[in-house]
């Protein structure tokens, strides 16, 4: 590979590496401020409602710039998203400021691949993108679990003098600052490669119509439409996967915050297996036929209700990680297959990233209604698991038993 792939792979690595961990250090801002526990979904529906209302338009802004140009922008807006926090201003704000920059760097790092290199080598890169970004979600729960942690942080924090850190919240967003200054160092040596596909029109009428067309395009196609459904009920599902770890470690393990972010991990470590399984034994002409396999991932996770052991609770959501993988996978292929074939792979991208940010914000929404009801975490937990189920069952109903390809 050439010497600039292993830079782009650094710059992306760090970056997903500090906005998995600031997730952890802006709820420990919350719990600092003792903001209600809804508070703490409604902050990820602030990072992710950048993705939804700019999706139109940021990948003609990826495509208007160098890429790596492109990519320093965004790293400097979630700098600046992390320098807010620190001067005060509320997490849900600040919060939302680097999800902006989070927004228009996503098509950006996913475009620079084809450009820079020959296409002998994009699955080698995916390979290595994706490897990394996988590494990128677990080593940011475990940092950000340990910045965070009353027993390991506090002592430390009594013997700094930091300006403008005075909680554990405020130095573990101290720290990742740091971390983005460095991811966008690397994004100024990303190489300067040629502009390859420029934006048909800026004007932002053009540009929302165009991704209008193409939203009823994909969701009116048999192949794109259950996909489409699956990935997208899949992110939902995962993002408040993820805040339901940390409410239910908090009563069934009697973890800390920091304890129960770093459990989190264990959920993207089976994605990884799974994901590792479903490129091995599922093919693309096979790809509804894991759908069931989504259905059971919703009755597997009613079983984190008696859980109370802490090894039974790894390994319990390593195989929910690892169902979630095997069935993602090969729906997320069949969706780019179907995208490439009827639109172009970029605007399908935007499409199926406007539409399971979507769903991440609508299913926080629920788990924040829930919250602010102050329902039980293991009510919370069957609902959820109930409505993974039902909807993969509906999907599996309607689309299961046909032949595709």
């Amino acid at each position: 590979m050439n010497p600039g792939f292993y830079i782009i792979l650094a710059a992306q690595f760090l970056s997903a590496l500090a906005d998995n961990a600031l997730l952890f250090a802006a709820i420990a801002l919350l719990m600092d401020l003792h903001s209600p526990a809804w508070h703490t979904p409604v902050l990820q529906q602030s990072f992710i409602v950048s993705y939804i209302v700019l999706a139109p338009f940021v990948g003609a802004f990826a495509d208007s710039l160098p890429k790596g140009r492109v990519m320093f922008i965004s790293n400097i807006i979630k700098l600046l998203g992390c320098l807010t926090m620190l001067a005060g201003v509320h997490p849900l704000l600040a919060y939302g400021l680097v999800g902006l920059g989070a927004a228009a760097y996503s098509p950006a790092k996913y475009g620079i691949l084809t450009e820079y290199l020959p296409p002998s080598q994009l699955v080698k890169a995916n390979g290595w993108m994706e490897g990394l970004t996988v590494a990128a979600i677990v080593l940011g729960a475990l940092v950000g679990g340990i910045l965070i942690s009353p027993k390991i942080i506090a002592p430390l924090l009594q013997t700094l003098d930091i300006p403008l850190v005075g909680s554990i919240g405020e130095l573990a967003v101290a720290v990742i600052v740091l971390i983005y200054i460095a991811a966008a160092i690397f994004n100024l040596y990303i190489p300067r490669v040629a502009i390859d596909h420029k934006p048909l029109s800026r004007s932002p009428i053009f540009l929302a119509k165009d991704f209008w067309h193409c939203f009823k395009l994909l969701w009116k196609d048999p192949l794109g439409q259950v996909s489409l459904a699956v990935t997208t009920l899949f992110w939902g599902a995962g993002a408040t996967l993820r805040l339901l770890v940390l409410a239910w470690a908090a009563i069934a393990l009697h973890y800390d915050i920091g304890e129960a972010a770093k459990l989190t991990a264990w959920v993207a470590i089976g994605i990884a297996i799974g994901s590792v399984l479903a490129a091995k034994f599922v093919k693309l002409e096979n790809s509804v036929k894991v759908l069931p396999v989504g259905i059971a991932m919703g009755v597997v996770v009613l079983m984190m209700i008696p859980v109370t052991n802490s090894t039974l609770a790894i390994l319990l959501l390593i195989t929910i990680g690892a169902m979630g993988g095997y069935f993602v996978v090969p729906m997320n292929a069949l969706l780019q297959h179907r995208g490439h074939l009827l639109m172009g792979a970029g605007r399908s991208i935007a499409v199926q990233n406007f539409n399971e940010n979507l769903s991440i914000f609508a299913m926080l929404g629920l788990y924040a209604l829930m919250e602010g009801l102050e329902l039980h975490i293991y009510f919370i937990i069957t609902v959820f698991g109930l409505l993974l189920s039902g909807i993969m069952t509906a999907l599996y109903k309607k689309h299961g038993h046909d032949r595709y390809l």
